[in-house]
């Protein structure tokens, strides 16, 4: 079952914030939609108010892997093929 709701802990690590920092967004965020303190924010309420991108963040609270692949590793070159300066 994929998860719908984030945590403080959660908006720390994909913001490179302190938690005690992630806490006070989670609860700016309940003030905006009006929740009260034992409701959960989604994390598509949290997109919305950081306008981050919903899948991305999605994919990374389910660990889901993208669904395109693409190749980013580096292939090594030979070093007769290098120019010297």
């Amino acid at each position: 079952m994929k998860r719908l709701c984030i945590n403080s802990a959660e908006i720390a690590i994909i913001l490179g914030k302190s938690q005690s920092n992630a806490q006070k967004l989670v609860r700016v965020i309940k003030d905006v939609h009006k929740k009260k303190s034992h409701q959960p924010i989604t994390i598509r309420e949290f997109c919305e108010y950081m306008d981050l991108p919903y899948q991305d963040v999605f994919d990374m609270i389910n660990s889901v892997k993208p669904s395109v692949s693409c190749d980013t590793t580096l292939k090594s070159v030979p070093s007769n093929t290098l120019k010297s300066a």
